[in-house]
């Protein structure tokens, strides 16, 4: 009997030793597939658009002084699709849509000349989207050259700083042309600062008031390329940056200055790659449609 009871003694032990042991090893297991979880990137993709060009005749209006006077240059007019797991985001929207199959049409001041190839549906379809596809559109303001095709996202929310919205909506601007392509955008989610768009610190739009009460840049942070950071139009051109130039027709010269002050020290401290996104050169840099940057 008392071998009997021994026995028993014995098999249970080695019993819960093992079980024990498969414990262990379960949890340490779990552990270390939440740590991989939490390290592990998610990916996100970029894709570069054409929205159009802007043939600019007087540069001087890019300065508040007479730095460009008799310049001209001609500016990109990007629009950007970001792919996350969780949603997809419309960035900018380029020149009006009506602009497509017409010839160049020159403002009444004749400071800017502008044209459009092609509609955001028809570029849309080479990646087999349409724009009810959207989760999001984001405008880093809503000058006329970044709105473009907004209309079309009605069913998108749109992301948007309150005070944006409040300058745009007032019955001054509802008179004006760069209401018109915004309208439609009735989802809407106003913001008051910066915004993490996916909770995970992979999209985060910055506030950076000055070029209008309410412009934001864009900053990604991607599994191959890095951190990245979308202009918008804090800087027009390279001479912009590089002398922290501010137009003549922004909304304030001291918010615009400090908002350069904070997305610089925001770049040095992610080392972020800066696309200025009227730049030809910053727009050619990147991998077009259906290509990504990710």
């Amino acid at each position: 009997m008392k071998k009997t009871l021994l026995l028993l003694v014995l098999i249970i032990g080695f019993s819960s030793c093992k079980d024990f042991k498969k414990g262990v090893e379960d949890g340490y297991k779990t552990a270390q597939e939440a740590e991989e979880a939490e390290t592990k990137q998610t990916e996100v993709k970029l894709y570069t658009l054409d929205g159009g060009k802007i043939l600019v005749n007087k540069l001087e209006i890019f300065s508040q002084d007479t730095t460009y006077q008799g310049q001209s240059k001609t500016f990109a007019d990007a629009f950007y699709i970001i792919e996350h797991p969780k949603g997809r985001l419309l960035w900018d929207a380029g020149l009006a849509e009506g602009l497509v199959g017409q010839a160049p049409f020159s403002t009444p001041d004749g400071a800017f000349r502008v044209s459009r190839k092609d509609s955001i549906v028809s570029q849309l379809k080479a990646l087999n989207l349409a724009p009810k596809d959207f989760d999001y559109i984001a405008l880093s303001h809503t000058h006329f050259d970044h709105t473009g095709s907004a209309s079309k996202f009605a069913d998108a929310t749109w992301l948007v700083q309150e005070a944006e919205y409040d300058f745009i909506t007032s019955e001054t601007q509802k008179k004006g042309d760069n209401y018109q392509p915004i309208a439609m955008l009735t989802k809407v989610k106003k913001l008051n600062g910066d915004y993490d768009v996916f909770a995970d610190g992979t999209v985060i739009i910055k506030s950076m008031p000055g070029h209008t009460p309410g412009h934001q840049a864009l900053y990604l942070n991607l599994v191959e390329a890095g951190p990245v950071l979308l202009t918008g139009d804090l800087y027009h051109f390279e001479e912009n940056r590089d002398t922290r130039g501010v137009p003549s027709f922004n909304y304030s010269v001291e918010e615009t200055l400090k908002s350069m002050d904070d997305f610089e020290a925001f770049a040095k401290e992610k080392n972020a790659k800066v696309y200025i996104q009227h730049s030809a050169d910053d727009f050619n840099a990147l991998p077009k449609y259906p290509k990504f940057l990710k």
